[in-house]
């Protein structure tokens, strides 16, 4: 069987990639990484059997309820140990010819031949530079999330790192003007959290030109909220997938849910304007209002 097509879901994490994610994988064409995945990171075919699976009926649907994608970092880690948890973007300088040899097998390992077309998702990093380098062919689909929302969600999940403080947050260092505006906060978390968002999509952009344009696209998820059906024949066709009854089901049947206002309950007037100001020019380059 040839090399299988891959499409590449990334995202800075809360920004509502794994929601896009379920609903695409439910394509039927589609192969995805799963705890199998996880569990057994060095034997894809069992993540294999489970596609298979999918497709026959009563079977499938059983193993739908069970089974659902994962972003499988023990899978990412078995081709490169330093995949999940980088200090910094991963570019194509950190390829070795072993690493791309090892990713490689094991991508593609995961596909059959009635679910040709393999979907991955990613979040924290893009790793742009460093997956476009071992999957030249790859597509890349990037969520985008209004930079203020996705600092109110970070401050509610358990996992996040900023806690600790950027020496040992997992993020790399500020610059001398983010450390300085930290500083000027207070050492605000919520500020923290800001700049984490702005350091990520920064890292982005710097990898975005090294892609061809016809293998990359944006996303706003307020856009995929309000028109689920629009946004998914965009994804698709870009994949190169066909648009399918089934699937067209499927998006109808999900509940997106824009919640781009709720930073504005979380925060007072004051921490408002701390992000407003942090992230401004950053939030009016992807279109996002920002007042004055």
């Amino acid at each position: 069987m040839s090399d299988p097509a891959i499409t590449f879901i990334v995202g800075v994490g809360r920004s509502g990639s794994s929601i896009f994610n379920e609903v695409l994988v439910t394509h039927p064409l589609v192969s995805w990484p799963s705890i199998l995945s996880s569990r057994w990171p060095d034997r894809p075919g069992y993540n294999r059997a489970l596609m298979r699976g999918l497709d026959v009926p009563l079977l499938g649907r059983v193993l739908g309820r069970y089974f659902e994608a994962h972003e499988c970092y023990p899978m990412w880690n078995h081709g490169f140990p330093g995949f999940a948890t980088p200090c910094r973007d991963l570019t194509a300088e950190d390829v070795t010819a072993s690493v791309r040899q090892r990713l490689r097998r094991l991508l593609h390992a995961q596909v059959t031949r009635g679910r040709p077309h393999l979907v991955a998702k990613i979040t924290g990093w893009s790793r742009l530079s460093f997956l476009n380098a071992i999957f030249p062919d790859a597509r890349f689909i990037q969520i985008l999330r209004d930079g203020r929302a996705v600092t109110s969600s970070m401050l509610k999940v358990d996992w996040w790192t900023g806690w600790h403080g950027p020496p040992a947050w997992g993020w790399g260092a500020l610059t001398p003007a983010q450390q300085e505006a930290w500083e000027q906060s207070g050492r605000s978390f919520i500020a923290l959290a800001a700049i984490q968002w702005q350091i990520l999509m920064t890292a982005a952009e710097r990898a975005k030109p090294e892609l061809d344009p016809a293998r990359y696209l944006e996303l706003r998820y307020e856009d995929v909220c309000a028109d689920p059906v629009g946004c998914y024949r965009r994804a698709v066709e870009f994949a190169g997938l066909p648009w399918v009854p089934r699937f067209e089901r499927s998006v109808r049947r999900t509940a997106f849910r824009n919640e781009n206002t709720k930073w504005q309950r979380d925060f007072t007037p004051d921490q408002q304007a701390l992000v407003n100001r942090l992230l401004g020019d950053d939030l009016r380059r992807y279109g996002y209002l920002v007042e004055a």
